[in-house]
């Protein structure tokens, strides 16, 4: 099993109530390569709000995707780079086909492109995208997958969707990878996502809770939809994002459990210790491993680590350090 870190990247994200900053993030690209990870993982919005977690309800900015994993490339050397995921509906997918090339090119062939259908309304209102219904979004994001699969690998494509069309078009220079940079649908899993992860994606990636048995129902739809567009289920990738907690001990989890309560008070007011624990990577190392061998019994091959209990924050770097040094070396063998 492989293992990726969810970066820090909004004005909630850094230690210590630091506002965001590409230095800021970048360090903690360059400590999970340091730590041995093997990905780092940035989402794709123009601000957030934290009163969906139970926060309050301020505008929190961001760096903005995939021209933030440029700087990545430059910034480290091993670590693969991956998006989770754009939102389809914000770039047009020649242009996306382009930036996401220079990406892999200036990497060293090392991006991920996951991609989605979007879900927050508020900023589609306010930087002028209409939002639509989930079908209309879903749409779009179908013959983005369509246009992509063409175009990355370097065209000529020719395609005529209602949303987008190409005649002739080709992208040269083609990316570092061949054919193509990793495309990875992220979704819940409904049977309209993973049946377009299964006719146009190399894998479908999740977040960030899941029981095993909740998560082995969604597996086992993705097989189906495989075997429905006549594909060899096995070539399905799976990753999965999970809020992570590791404490040393019992004692040292509770204290880190505790601590992330204080640190925005509302995400974890009606958490307990256990009921967090039922669906997220959290416990001692001995009781992570055994959820990370549920998982990868279920065909996971790569999860994504988020140190907190909201997405893209790392208010305790420690936690980090703790799953590398106690839980990584022995999960690899899973």
């Amino acid at each position: 099993m492989r293992f990726g870190l969810a970066l820090p990247h909004y004005d909630f994200s850094l230690p210590g109530g630091e506002r965001i900053s590409f230095d800021g993030m970048a360090r903690f690209a360059q400590m999970a390569e340091r730590l041995e990870f093997d990905s780092a993982w940035v989402s794709d919005h123009f601000f957030l709000s934290l009163a969906r977690y139970g926060g309050p309800p301020d505008l929190q900015g961001s760096l903005e995707a995939l021209t933030t994993l440029g700087g990545l490339a430059a910034a480290t050397e091993r670590l693969r780079l991956g998006t989770l995921g754009l939102a389809a509906p914000f770039r047009r997918p020649a242009v996306l086909a382009k930036a996401a090339t220079a990406v892999d090119l200036l990497s060293g062939g090392r991006l991920d492109l996951g991609i989605g259908a979007g879900w927050y309304e508020d900023e589609f209102r306010a930087f002028g995208y209409g939002f639509g219904t989930v079908g209309e979004r879903f749409a779009v994001l179908e013959e983005t997958l369509e246009v992509l699969g063409q175009l990355l690998p370097g065209g000529p494509a020719t395609f005529r969707g209602k949303h987008f069309q190409l005649r002739e078009a080709f992208n040269h220079p083609v990316p570092a990878q061949t054919p193509r940079p990793p495309i990875w649908l992220g979704a819940k899993g409904g049977d309209r996502s993973v049946g377009l992860a299964a006719l146009h994606a190399d894998g479908w990636n999740t977040v960030w809770r899941w029981t095993p048995e909740a998560y082995a129902d969604r597996v086992r739809r993705a097989r189906e939809a495989c075997d429905e567009a006549g594909r060899d289920p096995r070539s399905l990738r799976l990753s999965l994002g999970m809020y992570t907690v590791v404490g040393e001990d019992h004692d040292d989890l509770v204290a880190r459990f505790r601590s992330l309560q204080s640190w925005m008070p509302g995400a974890l007011d009606r958490e307990t210790l256990e009921s967090f624990m039922s669906d997220t990577l959290t416990g001692t190392p001995d009781q992570v491993l055994e959820r990370l061998a549920q998982f990868a019994e279920l065909g996971v091959e790569e999860v994504i680590v988020a140190p907190a209990p909201i997405p893209f924050a790392l208010p305790d770097p420690s936690i980090v350090e703790v799953f590398a040094e106690a839980v990584m070396p022995k999960a690899r063998e899973l």
